[in-house]
């Protein structure tokens, strides 16, 4: 199976040329059955459009093709992070601090493997978050397995849509 760092160094420059930022590469599947899933936004926004998706998934193809990293047949998925998006960089730490998020690390720490609590950003090489009955709990950067923004009204008040063409009817909050 392809390495994922040998992949997003394939990636990379071809998100970047097209004035977008790597979010993640993430290789999916068995050997008979793979997708090849890329996400990336628009550093003004944090979305992609499906316009973008598009030509990004067009410029990808001729590059993967030549290095032919993944030795088997696979299906290319290129996509937005979307409002519950995976928090990949360490940028993403402050960016999205005050938001709730699910952690899971590779290893246990302090007896447990999950952590779900509110961002309240990077110190140094951890993570810091507000976990319910924890309190301030600091995880390891280097341990995060994956890390995921939770869907909640804070999370889709701070994000707006890139555009509401084709919607029936925009509602206010009413509060």
């Amino acid at each position: 199976m392809a390495d994922a760092a040998e992949l997003a160094r394939i990636i990379a420059p071809v998100v970047e040329a097209q004035g977008l930022a790597l979010v993640r590469v993430s290789l999916q599947g068995g050997r008979r059955s793979q997708t090849l899933q890329i996400m990336a936004e628009d550093p003004e926004t944090g979305q992609l459009t499906l316009d973008q998706c598009a030509e990004l998934s067009r410029a990808l193809d001729p590059v993967l093709e030549e290095a032919d990293p993944i030795e088997a047949e696979y299906r290319l998925e290129v996509s937005s992070p979307g409002i519950d998006r995976p928090l990949t960089r360490p940028g993403d730490w402050e960016r999205w601090a005050g938001h709730r998020a699910r952690v899971t690390l590779d290893s246990p720490l302090g007896g447990r493997k999950r952590f779900d609590g509110t961002v309240r950003g990077l110190r140094g090489d951890e993570v810091e978050l507000d976990v319910p009955g924890l309190g301030e709990t600091r995880l390891p950067l280097a341990a995060v397995q994956t890390a995921k923004l939770v869907l909640t009204d804070e999370l889709i008040k701070a994000t707006q849509p890139l555009s509401t063409e084709g919607a029936d009817s925009i509602l206010k909050d009413r509060r």
